[in-house]
């Protein structure tokens, strides 16, 4: 290499140097006009994206800005990881300030209140993998509810099974809502770790919520405070909303196929022989009275 080619080599990483140079200190005049204007900066956490009322917050949906801490509000959130997995209480905007106040943790405070319809009640019900379709049912699914009851006492006594409730919302799986929060956190066995639980997916669960109305509430709360055990959960399609007509119950002999007798129904009537009329009597007519002759005819004793 000549020597006009490492000068030229040294001009050149030289002048780079000075751009560098000059690019930085009029970054940082830029700041200090900033500073000067606007206050000192401070970064907090962002919306990325609009984020919808009761949706939980992942860390793709948010981000980190400088912004000037006297626009910043007290309980701004500074750190993406402090509410990764809460969830939304109100709509937040694309690039709005995230703080405290908007988010939810989920639990309790997003219960299922505002879930239930006006005029319907939710109703907890037990269920194991046999009476709960192996812990398939999902929040926002629709099922049929059957009930076996016992009925008499003795030789009498008899169970039957129903159809109790038809096309019924599931509003809850354990603490998973309709509202579909994917996931929660607990503490581990330490207490000092947390571990996120996954609920979309979650089959640990031992209840359902359903909707009821006020009667049908009552006749599960009968049931559920007799035999809890008895009652059954079928999965229907999400788009069969058809209601069947009312079916008879199950009972032994319906399932065994034997002639079905309804205890209710009055016994058929048996026929009986025509009654033999009596015998007609045969009046005695009396004989008309004895007569002697008259002088002019007969005179009447």
């Amino acid at each position: 290499m000549g020597s006009n080619e490492t000068r030229n080599l040294w001009l050149s990483i030289a002048a780079g140097v000075f751009a560098t140079f000059l690019l930085y200190s009029y970054s940082q005049e830029k700041k200090a006009e900033y500073d000067k204007r606007f206050g000192s900066t401070k970064r907090v956490v962002v919306a990325k994206e609009d984020i919808a009322e009761m949706q939980t917050v992942y860390d793709t949906m948010v981000e980190t800005k400088e912004l000037p801490a006297d626009f910043i509000q007290p309980d701004a959130i500074t750190v993406p990881d402090e509410i990764i997995g809460n969830v939304a209480a109100v709509p937040i905007r694309k690039g709005q300030m995230i703080v405290k106040n908007n988010l939810l943790t989920p639990g309790p405070d997003t219960g299922i209140s505002l879930q239930v319809a006006p005029s319907k009640r939710a109703v907890t019900i037990p269920v194991d993998e046999v009476r709960g379709v192996a812990k398939l049912i999902r929040p926002g699914d629709r099922i049929d509810i059957y009930a076996a009851v016992d009925s008499g006492k003795g030789i009498n006594q008899r169970r039957e099974v129903f159809t109790m409730m038809n096309d019924v919302v599931v509003l809850a799986t354990g603490v998973s809502v309709v509202n579909n929060i994917p996931r929660m956190f607990e503490l581990d066995s330490t207490g000092k770790n947390l571990t996120q639980i996954a609920l979309t997916g979650d089959t640990k669960y031992t209840t359902i919520t359903v909707e009821a109305t006020p009667k049908e509430a009552q006749d599960l709360f009968y049931i559920l405070s007799t035999a809890p055990g008895n009652l059954f959960m079928a999965l229907r399609n999400p788009s069969d909303r058809t209601i069947p007509p009312r079916m008879p119950s199950s009972t032994s002999d319906s399932v065994l196929g034997k002639p079905v007798v309804s205890m209710e129904a009055s016994p058929p009537a048996i026929a009986m022989p025509p009654r033999p009329m009596p015998p007609v009597q045969q009046q005695r007519v009396a004989p008309p009275p004895a007569q002697r002759p008259r002088a002019n005819g007969f005179q009447t004793l």
